[in-house]
């Protein structure tokens, strides 16, 4: 809503606000220091209590439920923690706590009796369930008391208790369903177990022949044949490009090289004289004679003349084989060396498919009797290897258990008082109170506070205006005064900061902040 009057809208100005409150600083100042020292009295005075939580998981088998299905009761989670809620929070167990942690220790509690104690402990501990999709996943253990070390330790202790008393009940029940069925299952366990050794045995001894083996075999089989197909095909390009090279040895096409590709010179045969005169052309066509290797070949030919081995006719019989021919040959012999292989798996792979339904029939047999006789004793015998299990899972801990999600930890800041709202509202009341009090006084001040309102309340214009004569004096009072001023501010300033400290960060942290800060200065 607009503000028509022009001195109530010069009022509403920032600066008549701000000099009205350096008028009237002291108003201000005082109750807001009051309201902090009472505060920060209050802060440390008051009672605390401290609360600590600790988050509980249940966890549910950790077994797929298809392979072992748990013998022990399934009832509902919630009715499970309820039961467990009543037996822990039991006096006995409850007075053992109390004596642990020396609670209600203080003189206030002295003449306390010790029923008193343990229902007070009682009422300050809070077990709660988590409901996530219509089913009870988690639940929370909460304690409250004044010493935060102790809250944090009774409720891991609390956790603690629950997570032990719920493996306690689950091991026993399955013990107990285990134990019922032991003595009615001993000779019939031990004719199962002599006709399972029977039947692995047979397994063991006909590996490879099985029938579950059958389509693996018949796989390797056909590989094979597709192998001994590409191994013959091989041998029979072999053999035809082995004639075609003889041929043309026959004929003096083929000479003697390396095989396709290689350009590099080879060793000349040291009995072929026109191999070696060949060789020594060449190196001399490189070299000179005092090379080594013209050395050696000149040394060869002499050799030879001396031996009598340059004549025309015995100079074909040395010549050794065209290397095109050696490979090729080689390459034969490996291709029929792998045939054979590839043939001989192919009969072992053949006589275990052949062996397969003689197998199959013999291994029916001993199926076929070890299903009688688990027929026979099937409902009492899977009752007993299910409580076996199940007590097996429960001694590991495999079925479902509790487990800590979220540890206690040492709570802080107390839950009682607040001590965030006390803080607030105690900085509303200092500040509220001061300025409540400045309203009023300017509220029922009739007199003119600047030459502008004189102005807009008799509607006449300032001729004159006569200023404040200041003596040394009165500059001596206003100077303590505002010297008075920054005092008080700084020690509004520092007990706000004490009394943050204090609701805030506690009084615990606020002391150890203190001595770090001495240490620093000292």
């Amino acid at each position: 809503m607009q503000i028509e009057n022009p001195l109530q809208q010069e009022f509403l100005k920032p600066e008549f606000i701000i000099d009205t409150l350096i008028r009237r600083r002291w108003i201000v100042i005082i109750p807001f220091i009051l309201a902090l020292a009472v505060g920060s009295y209050l802060a440390v005075t008051l009672p605390k209590i401290y609360e600590a939580e600790t988050l509980i998981l249940v966890e549910p088998q950790r077994v797929p439920t298809n392979y072992v299905q748990s013998v022990v009761s399934n009832e509902e989670v919630e009715a499970r923690i309820n039961t467990l809620s009543q037996q822990i929070l039991s006096r006995t167990n409850l007075e053992k706590i109390i004596n642990q942690f020396n609670l209600y220790a203080d003189p206030q509690f002295e003449g306390m009796f010790t029923e008193d104690k343990v229902n007070a402990l009682r009422k300050n501990i809070t077990v709660q369930t988590t409901t996530s999709r219509r089913e009870t996943n988690a639940f929370s253990i909460t304690y409250r008391g004044k010493d935060p070390q102790k809250v944090m330790d009774v409720t891991n202790t609390l956790a603690t208790y629950f997570i032990d008393e719920n493996l306690k009940v689950r091991e026993a029940q399955a013990i107990g369903t285990s134990d019922f069925l032991e003595a009615e299952l001993v000779s019939m366990r031990r004719r199962l177990e002599e006709q399972e050794r029977a039947l692995e045995a047979y397994r063991t001894s006909n590996m490879g022949e099985l029938p579950e083996q059958l389509e693996t075999n018949l796989r390797i089989l056909d590989r094979l044949q597709e192998q001994l197909t590409e191994r013959q095909e091989g041998l029979r390009d072999a053999r035809s490009r082995l004639a075609m090279l003889r041929n043309q040895a026959s004929t003096g096409l083929l000479t003697d090289q390396t095989a396709a590709g290689d350009t590099s010179p080879r060793e000349p045969d040291p009995l072929d004289p026109a191999a070696l005169q060949a060789e020594l052309a060449r190196l001399q066509s490189r070299y000179t004679d005092k090379h080594p290797d013209i050395i050696k070949i000149k040394q060869q030919l002499k050799d030879l003349e001396a031996n009598g081995t340059t004549s025309a006719a015995e100079a074909p019989t040395t010549r050794r084989e065209p290397v095109q021919i050696t490979d090729v040959r080689r390459e034969i012999e490996n291709t029929t060396a792998d045939i054979g292989r590839i043939q001989s798996e192919i009969m072992t792979y053949e006589r275990r498919v052949e062996s397969t339904p003689k197998r199959e029939q013999e291994l029916m047999a001993l199926q076929r009797d070890y299903e009688n006789l688990q027929e026979s004793y099937s409902s009492l015998l899977n009752r007993k290897l299910e409580a076996d299990i199940s007590v097996n899972m429960e001694r590991k801990q495999k079925g479902e258990q509790f487990r800590v999600l979220d540890q206690a930890r040492l709570p802080k800041r107390p839950v009682e008082p607040n001590m965030q709202m006390l803080f607030l509202i105690t900085i509303a009341a200092g500040l509220g109170m001061g300025g409540g009090i400045i309203f009023l006084l300017e509220y029922m001040n009739a007199g003119f506070r600047s030459p502008k309102e004189v102005e807009l309340t008799l509607g006449l214009p300032m001729i004159a205006l006569l200023p404040f004569i200041e003596d040394s004096k009165t500059r001596m009072v206003k100077m303590l005064n505002w010297v008075a001023t920054g005092v008080a501010v700084a020690a509004a300033g520092i007990m706000l900061v004490v009394f943050a400290s204090l609701a805030l960060k506690g009084v615990e942290e606020s002391l150890a902040l203190v001595s770090k800060v001495k240490n620093l200065i000292l």
